[in-house]
């Protein structure tokens, strides 16, 4: 059952018209939405505050992506909270990751403070008044005008209902359907049809074998292999500390903290020894469908993690190619044509239904129009205060979360700082903080808010120029490094010559 906000009265009251006001705007009822809300209820007690979000209900990705299999791509130990264990599997399907997230809303009384069906279209900060005013498009329409203190913005990273999805020659001579995963038709029947999906990573291996069972065959058309790593769903640590009889909480927090552990080694090697690590996740591949066709079609160019490295739960799409209902094609699209997809090596692959897994297109800051102080704010022309603050923008945390470890990680470490630094203000009696350039960074290089060097998803280099600089200094930089940045943030020195309060 979806979970809806529970003072139906206050609700309405925020799309009658006038404006509302709160000690903190929480922009998004995601992971990082809901996480957040929690921990603001926990460490401010007092401070009011709302949570805006744009879809009908709580989830973010995992309500608005309705494409087949739907399912994490991150380990749900780590994707999880920390304050509540995760019981389930280690990749779960978008349903079951809303079961939870629902338990927490309900169990920390959040549904009340949410407004579902509210896009905020307009961020204007006042420094005369040290506010920042929303404007928000509610439910049928109607304006609903916001106020507030500080404002958090955790609305993700990419547009929901607008994928991306390349201009090919002959598309509208395709006599089938075509549908991107973030606008996948609730009526598309695909029984007994042949599936094309374009695309090569997490999203294309979690529908190839989600439809298999019922399509008459299902193809994965991809320009160039990704890595891929085949694993049981289930957690072997975990399972030897269930009959232990220690508390969940407990547990959740040992194999957490392992999960961790595991990733940053994995992660480590990846820049350390590439070769060796390729080797170990080809060798997994091959033992489901044999080195030939591993080589052909699932080998990269690439060193491992320089894009993200997909999760196949118990081999699943492997096993689906071994049973010869998926099939893998890596070549490039000439054109489509009316039957299918002209390759540029001159094969047709015939379609009736042609899935564009082909990526998404970032979304900076939610696509809202910001003004400080009736200037539009240049969001690329700041410069980045550990990946969550900008120079120039008073008042505001950002959460952007890791490429190689769960999103959640850092969306728990940025709650700690915020809260903390929401905290310090009140102490001082200040209603303004901004970060600043100390003296000694004046002269810093400016570089590109994500090293391409290091990662270099096509979605990130799309967008990168619209995204805020960084320094050469940890600080001044979104480091991409939990590991470090797990005792980096709690040691943060809120006197520090970076922050400027007023």
């Amino acid at each position: 059952m979806d979970l809806v906000t529970e003072d139906a009265a206050l609700a309405a009251a925020a799309t009658a018209g006038g404006t509302e006001h709160f000690d903190v705007l929480i922009v998004g009822a995601g992971i990082s939405g809901v996480g957040s809300a929690k921990h603001l209820k926990d460490q401010t007690p007092g401070k009011s505050f709302v949570v805006l979000e744009a879809l009908e209900g709580f989830g973010g990705t995992w309500l608005s992506h309705r494409y087949p299999g739907i399912r994490s791509d991150s380990d749900l130990y780590t994707f999880g909270y920390r304050f509540k264990p995760w019981v389930g599997p280690p990749i779960a399907l978008a349903e079951e990751i809303r079961k939870y997230m629902g338990e927490v809303i309900a169990e920390n009384d959040l549904g009340r403070h949410i407004r579902y069906g509210h896009k905020v279209r307009s961020a204007s900060w006042s420094s005369a008044d040290n506010l920042w005013t929303l404007v928000a498009e509610g439910p049928g329409g109607v304006e609903a005008r916001f106020t507030c203190g500080f404002l958090w913005m955790c609305q993700g990273y990419y547009r929901h209902q607008e994928g991306y999805t390349p201009e090919w020659e002959g598309m509208e001579a395709f006599k089938g359907v075509i549908a991107h995963p973030e606008n996948w038709p609730a009526d598309l029947n695909y029984a007994g049809k042949r599936v094309v999906i374009i695309g090569s990573g997490a999203t294309a291996a979690t529908m190839a074998p989600a439809m298999a069972d019922t399509a008459a065959h299902v193809t994965v058309l991809q320009r160039s292999p990704t890595y891929f790593i085949a694993q049981p769903n289930h957690n072997e640590f975990m399972e030897l500390l269930k009959p232990l009889g220690l508390d969940e909480h407990l547990v959740h927090e040992i194999v957490r903290r392992k999960v961790v552990v595991d990733f940053d080694a994995i992660t480590r090697r990846c820049f350390e020894e590439p070769d060796v690590v390729a080797a170990e996740l080809l060798a997994g591949l091959e033992a489901f469908i044999g080195p030939e066709e591993v080589k052909k079609h699932f080998t990269p160019t690439y060193r491992p993690w320089r894009q993200r490295i997909a999760i196949l739960p118990d081999g699943d799409m492997m096993q689906e190619i071994q049973k010869n209902r998926v099939s893998m094609v890596t070549d490039h699209i000439d054109r489509f044509v009316p039957e299918g997809i002209l390759l540029k090596s001159g094969q047709v692959v015939e379609a009736d239904v042609i899935a564009t897994a082909t990526g998404f297109n970032l979304s900076v800051l939610g696509d809202i129009a910001f003004s400080v102080d009736g200037e539009p704010l240049a969001f690329n022309e700041t410069v980045t205060y550990r990946g969550t603050m900008f120079t120039g923008v008073p008042n505001m945390a950002w959460v952007f979360g890791y490429f190689r470890n769960s999103w959640t990680l850092r969306t728990e470490l940025i709650a700690d700082f915020v809260c903390r630094l929401l905290n310090h203000m009140d102490d001082k009696g200040a209603h303004r903080v901004d970060v600043v350039l100390r003296r000694e960074d004046h002269n810093m290089p400016r570089l590109p808010f994500i090293d391409p060097d290091n990662f270099n998803a096509g979605y990130v280099m799309r967008g990168l120029s619209l995204l805020p600089q960084r320094g050469d200094k940890p600080e001044w930089q979104h480091t991409q490094d939990y590991w470090w940045e797990k005792d980096a943030f709690p040691a943060i020195d809120l006197d520090g010559e970076e922050f400027r309060y007023g």
